[in-house]
């Protein structure tokens, strides 16, 4: 595997590969899953793919071939195309043909640097998770002004407003991030770096490393949980061109004569506001969820103070108890 991105050959070539690929084969791009390689159907797991060549593909490990002509395609110029073509259409548009037609290319010539769409798939991921990456350099000059809304060393509160925030930016650029089963992320450079920043990040919290994970997960969850709704809005008013408030409109009646009838009192007493798009829910639920984490906070500082007392008091007691 060459560090350009280029593989030594189709050894799992389009061809005669079960699980990615065109035509009549089964996998990722024709809608079927196979049994042999236990790959996703649809094209949208992560790590469905081989998984060893898709780490050398993300670390650039391997030999770069010394012979043959300097190629015309690179890994970043593919991974850049299928991304667009992802935002632009969504993630089932994204197939080798149609990234080789993107880049004015045989489908042929883009198995050389990666062996399908399943690989391609956790190149994607990696690369969209460290876009946020790009914008905050590891060791910014001295005399450069520090973003206001960039969190202070020590200040998780900070941290997870601009995790939460940060990730439902991307979400937002990116809706096909949400249709990816992640359950099997194959870790590159980018996934683990944003993972190491935000661990260190959280790392005052005083909490155990299990439940820093825990922090994580549970903020990308409502992260996740607020975007979807959002994309699923938009795909909504999409496929049927009604306007959400032509969606509701059609339904007033029925709605009105149903608050009317007494069967639904606590509805019906609602103020009209209640359910207004002015409501920032996403700020309401991430303020909840750092207060909840700060009430867990408080109560590890709690218990290893208490644990610090008991210790102490021990240590004075076996010093009295040593004297007489």
């Amino acid at each position: 595997m060459a560090k350009d991105g280029a593989t030594t050959g189709p050894t799992d070539g389009p061809a005669t590969r079960t699980g990615t690929g065109t035509g009549a084969r089964t996998g990722t791009e024709t809608g079927t899953a196979s049994a042999v390689t236990g790959r996703a159907a649809d094209g949208t797991a992560t790590g469905s793919g081989d998984i060893a060549r898709t780490l050398e593909l993300l670390w650039g490990t391997g030999d770069r071939p010394s012979r043959g002509p300097k190629p015309g395609l690179t890994l970043d110029r593919i991974v850049t195309a299928a991304i667009a073509v992802a935002d632009a259409e969504g993630l089932s548009a994204v197939s080798m043909r149609r990234i080789s037609t993107e880049l004015g290319t045989g489908t042929m010539s883009l198995y050389r640097y990666v062996p399908g769409k399943a690989e391609l798939l956790d190149l994607m991921l990696d690369r969209v998770l460290g876009e946020p990456l790009s914008a905050e350099p590891d060791h910014p000059a001295a005399d450069q002004p520090v973003p206001a809304d960039r969190p202070v060393p020590g200040d998780w509160r900070g941290a997870i407003d601009t995790m939460a925030r940060t990730y439902l930016d991307n979400l937002g650029r990116h809706p096909w991030l949400l249709k990816i089963n992640q359950a099997r992320t194959v870790l590159g450079p980018s996934a683990l770096r944003g993972l190491e920043l935000s661990l260190t990040a959280l790392r005052s919290m005083g909490l155990r490393d299990p439940e820093l994970i825990g922090v994580i997960i549970t903020v990308n969850s409502f992260v996740e949980g607020l975007a979807r709704t959002r994309a699923d809005a938009a795909e909504a008013v999409a496929q049927t061109g009604l306007s959400d408030e032509e969606f509701w409109e059609n339904q007033r009646p029925y709605l009105e004569r149903a608050m009317l009838s007494g069967a639904y009192p606590t509805m019906a007493g609602m103020s009209e506001d209640t359910f207004s798009a002015d409501f920032d829910h996403f700020t309401f639920g991430l303020r909840r969820l750092i207060a909840g984490f700060e009430a867990l906070v408080t109560e590890r500082a709690a218990e290893d103070g208490a644990r610090t007392d008991g210790a102490r008091t021990d240590g004075a007691a076996e010093a009295t108890a040593d004297r007489t």
